[in-house]
């Protein structure tokens, strides 16, 4: 999992698919989700890079990329935003199914 903050968000971003989990020490269903993000981020190991974003000190680029509530997980595919998925109900099951979706062409 790559850390990210303002100075390394757009390049990282900006070639092939990027998962990037936004969460917060304070979130308790982010943290919940975090070990099923791990299991997905090895599972996907070469075909999605997976990072994550803590939402403290990086409120402004947060909210920059449209995100206003956690958990929440958002995919772009070269720079182009093309999942953002969440809420309290959120789970790995939907973010496997974006990705295959993405992917694949198949849920």
């Amino acid at each position: 999992m790559i850390e990210l903050n303002k100075d390394n968000f757009d390049a990282t971003i900006a070639h092939g698919v990027v998962l990037v989990d936004f969460w917060s020490e304070s979130c308790e269903r982010c943290k919940e989700l975090m070990p099923e993000i791990h299991q997905l981020a090895e599972a996907y190991r070469g075909q999605v890079t997976f990072c994550s974003l803590n939402i403290q000190g990086n409120r402004r680029l947060a909210m920059a990329q449209k995100v206003m509530g956690l958990p929440s997980v958002v995919i772009w595919r070269n720079g182009e935003r093309v999942h953002h998925l969440s809420g309290e109900s959120l789970d790995s099951e939907q973010i496997r199914q974006a990705l295959e979706t993405l992917l694949h062409g198949t849920a």
